[in-house]
């Protein structure tokens, strides 16, 4: 699967000032309405699923780190049945820096897109889409590069705020992360993503919730939905845990 808007690559070599630019341009150039063609229901987990069947393909997307190298994984699977498996191993080039989580991880999963020969119909990326600076996270910035509807999936709250507390929160409770000023780009009070309680326990240990976000061509209250048809009764949706799973076996394999 290649790129399809590649003057959005994200590149390490930019300096941080040409980095943020470009985000504001992958901001402007994202869509948040729900703009697919496969039916949001059908994103299911339920039941075994037909390789050649109408259930949409589900990319999930993860890494693992090797020193200074990324391993990046993508798993596919249209429903319970994966239908691909591809990675892979490239170096990382500038270190973390809170905001611009793309330009150091954009590369290597790039790489591993581009081994693909499915084409999927949903990505879902560890990482933030909307709830980001500059609205431009990890699902929102690929998402554009290669014009598919994409989800981010974090497991911490970046930025924004929520508009209830979200301890404690019994499974299948959300409430909106609303952006604030340190959203650079969106309105004072507009929703840009949920915190989501995907699993909890009755008792101890407490689950702290998920917070998703659209990346692009999805909207806000529809991203949360596919995530709750994808998370199967483990915290994290299906597709990202088993790409998480995959990236940790390569990585041993390179160890």
């Amino acid at each position: 699967m290649d790129p399809v808007r590649p003057e959005f690559l994200p590149d390490p070599a930019l300096s941080r000032d040409e980095m943020e630019a470009l985000q504001y341009d992958v901001a402007d150039a994202a869509d948040w309405s729900d703009a697919f063609d496969f039916d949001a229901q059908e994103v299911s987990l339920d039941g075994e699923a037909s390789l050649s069947g109408d259930r949409p393909l589900v990319a999930g997307v993860d890494q693992a780190f090797l020193d200074d190298r990324g391993v990046s994984a993508i798993v596919v699977a249209r429903g319970d049945t994966v239908v691909e498996r591809v990675h892979a191993v490239t170096d990382l080039e500038i270190p973390y820096i809170p905001g611009l989580l793309s330009f150091r991880e954009g590369g290597p999963i790039v790489a591993a897109f581009e081994k693909l020969s499915c084409d999927p119909d949903l990505l879902v990326f560890d990482g933030s889409g909307r709830i980001h600076f500059r609205q431009a996270g990890l699902a929102t910035h690929l998402g554009v590069v290669f014009d598919k509807p994409s989800v981010g999936v974090a497991k911490s709250l970046l930025c924004g705020h929520p508009t209830e507390d979200v301890d404690g929160r019994p499974e299948g409770w959300r409430a909106e992360i609303l952006a604030d000023d340190s959203v650079e780009n969106a309105d004072s009070g507009e929703p840009i993503g949920h915190a989501f309680q995907s699993r909890q326990y009755d008792t101890e240990p407490i689950i702290n919730p998920l917070y998703v976000s659209p990346g692009h061509r999805v909207s806000v209250p529809t991203a949360t939905t596919l995530v709750s048809h994808l998370c199967g009764g483990y915290k994290l949706p299906e597709p990202t845990r088993q790409a998480d799973t995959y990236a940790d076996d390569v990585k041993a394999e390179y160890q």
